[in-house]
Formats: C-alpha cells, sequence, structure tokens
C-alpha cells in the first residue's frame, strides 16, 4: 500500500470515535496519494467498519477539503448505500427561539404602615412575551408576610390599578423595578437572619428574587427645627397608625390612668411629671437600638414616598426626623418623634382598657389584621 494511504488509513481508524479528530495531516496524506491508492484505502475503511465508516466519510466530502478526496469519499459513501448501508436519518432542525430572561418591566410599592409593612407589585414579562404580576407584602421585622399573583393582561392591570388607587389607605407609588426588588431582597435577608423561611405561596416567583443587604440607618444631623416639628407627621392619614404596639405598653397606659385617676391630692405639675416618666421609661423600654434603626428606616422609606406625591415639606420633615433616630449619640428619651409613637401608643392601649377600642384592631405586630 502506498505509505501515504497507509497513514491516511491509520488515521481514518482512530478518527471513528470522534471524527473532529480528522485534522489536517490525514487529509494532507489522502491527498498525496495517487487516485487508485485513494480509493483503496477508502474502500477498504468502509468495508471495515460499514456504517461507523459514514460520518469519518461524509467528513472527508466536506466542501472545504481537496476535490479529489471530497469526489473518492462520495463515492465510497454510495457504494455503501448500494450495499444498503445508510446513516440514520438527521433530526430536523429545530426552530430557533430567542430565550429571554424574565425581567421586571414596572413595579409600585405602598408607603410603610405602622407596623413596617408595605405592599409590593412587580410585573414581570415572560420568556415568551406574557406578562405575571407579583404581589407581595414585605415586613421589616419577619420577611415576606405573603405572596399572590399570576398572568395578567395590561387591560386587565390597569383596571386593578385603578382600583387599587382608589381603595387604598397608603399612597402607592410606581417606581423603578430596581426599588422594589431591593424592598424583596431585604424581606427575604430578613428571613435569612431569623433562619425563618418565606410562605409557601412565595415560592413560585422565588427564582426571580435575590436577597439583598437592608439599607443602612440614615447618618448625619437633622435640621433641629424639623426635629422638633416631625410630630406632626403623625397626623397624616397615612401615619395615623404609626406608634409602638399598644400590647407591650398595656401596663404603663394602666398605670397612667390610676396616676389620673388617684383621689390622691396633687398638684397638676406632680402628674405631669408622672406621665412624663412613664413615657420616658417607655421609650427607652421599648426603643432600643434595633428599634430605633427600624424606624428610622421607615421613616427613609416615607422621605421616599411624600418626595414621590409631590410633599417637599413633609420629605423635610421625615428626613429629620429618621436622621435624628439613626444618631446613636441622642438619647431618645429627649427625641420628639420617639416621644410621639410612645405617647399615641399609650393613649391607644388606654383606650383599648376602656374598652372603647378592640386589642386586635390597632395591634402593630406584623401581619395583624
Amino acid at each position: 500500500m502506498d505509505p501515504d494511504a497507509s497513514a491516511a488509513r491509520r488515521a481514518l481508524d482512530a478518527a471513528l470515535a470522534d471524527p473532529a479528530r480528522l485534522d489536517a495531516a490525514p487529509v494532507t496524506a489522502l491527498g498525496a496519494a495517487d487516485a487508485a491508492a485513494l480509493d483503496a484505502a477508502l474502500r477498504a475503511f468502509a468495508d471495515a467498519h460499514g456504517a461507523s465508516a459514514l460520518p469519518v466519510l461524509e467528513a472527508l466530502g466536506a466542501a472545504r477539503l481537496d476535490r479529489v478526496v471530497r469526489k473518492a469519499a462520495r463515492l465510497a459513501v454510495y457504494r455503501l448505500g448500494q450495499r444498503g448501508v445508510a446513516a440514520p436519518p438527521r433530526p430536523a432542525p429545530r426552530p430557533v427561539i430567542e430565550r429571554r430572561q424574565e425581567r421586571a418591566g414596572r413595579a409600585w410599592l405602598s408607603a410603610v404602615d405602622g407596623s413596617g409593612s408595605r405592599a409590593v407589585w412587580v410585573l414581570f414579562e415572560t420568556v415568551l412575551g406574557a406578562l405575571e404580576l407579583c404581589s407581595l407584602i414585605v415586613n421589616d421585622e419577619v420577611g415576606i408576610v405573603d405572596a399572590a399573583g399570576g398572568e395578567i393582561t395590561k387591560k386587565r392591570l390597569e383596571t386593578e390599578l385603578a382600583a387599587l388607587r382608589a381603595s387604598q389607605k397608603l399612597p402607592w407609588v410606581e417606581v423603578d423595578p430596581a426599588r422594589a426588588l431591593q424592598a424583596v431582597g431585604e424581606a427575604l435577608s430578613v428571613h435569612q437572619a431569623r433562619g425563618t423561611a418565606a410562605p409557601a405561596a412565595f415560592q413560585r416567583w422565588a427564582r426571580l428574587f435575590s436577597a439583598a443587604p437592608i439599607a443602612p440607618v440614615p447618618s448625619g444631623e437633622g435640621d433641629p427645627a424639623r426635629v422638633d416639628q416631625a410630630p406632626a407627621l403623625l397626623d397624616l392619614p397615612e401615619m395615623v397608625g404609626w406608634f409602638l404596639d399598644p400590647e407591650s405598653v398595656q401596663a404603663d397606659a394602666l398605670e397612667m390612668l390610676q396616676a389620673r385617676e388617684s383621689k390622691l391630692v396633687v398638684s397638676d405639675q406632680a402628674k405631669l411629671e408622672r406621665e412624663r416618666a412613664i413615657l420616658h421609661r417607655v421609650v427607652e423600654r421599648e426603643m432600643g437600638a434595633g428599634a430605633r434603626a427600624r424606624w428610622a428606616r421607615r421613616l427613609a422609606e416615607m422621605v421616599f414616598v411624600f418626595q414621590a406625591t409631590g410633599r417637599p415639606e413633609q420629605a423635610a420633615l421625615a428626613e429629620a426626623a429618621a436622621r435624628a433616630l439613626g444618631d446613636v449619640s441622642r438619647d431618645t428619651r429627649n427625641d420628639p418623634f420617639a416621644l410621639a409613637l410612645a405617647q399615641r401608643a399609650l393613649d391607644v392601649a388606654a383606650e383599648v382598657a376602656l374598652g372603647r377600642l378592640s386589642a386586635a384592631e390597632v395591634s402593630r405586630k406584623p401581619g395583624a389584621p
């Protein structure tokens, strides 16, 4: 056998397992062999391996190779076909479908309520172009409280948004989707820190969100005048529910009621001092480092809401109060906003004690009605 053809045959045999191994060297050797030797080498290769030789022979028949080699390879394939040896049919080419990642196209946030909860809506566009609305309630103490949603049309979305704006007690603003994803990510971080799991209903959405660091507490000195005025924010409709949990101050509220109803003759000044002492005690006990950080972050979120709804003065008051609470060098017993939160809690707890309000109705525990 021609030495070039012998070398090519060895290369052909080696390429049976992987036709891609048929590199330039054996092809060059085949091209260097005379036509008869080339034909004999390919015939012997085809006879020896039958159908297994077809992928290699078809590779040799590719348009990029030497014409003489291509012709000999195609002739070898033809001969195998005449003997009934054929390659299995190739699968039909699959249609090319553009694969897009699901992405958040629009998003909405509500203001923060007095328990640290807020609503989050995120509208995702699916890989097939459909729309899915993820509706969540997140809380800064427990994480994700509730999850719902599903496929929605654009028309239905606008109807739902209109109904929401008409019925919601809290302001509802459209935001950059990244801000909403951050809010959900922070809620997931709360679950991680507490070692808890999100509700089962969230699992269908879990792949679309990831945990995110909780926003830092606002820092820097607040405007002293605005810090003093900040308690006025609690008169706004969206912040009437901002107060400490009445259940946690129930005993203090009873003590305050007893002091007011005492038949002992004491001066008004003494009564005021007694109530002030109770108030300071509540703030010192209930507004520790973790609590004041949460309230500062809640206020910072309200700064964004006030700005988004065109209320710059309220935004400035909320920012000043947030900075004051975030300043750990300040004594919270002298912080106007902290004192206002505690005073309102005591007043509400007193109403509960007198039977004028339901404890469940005014609870500030996350997820309470």
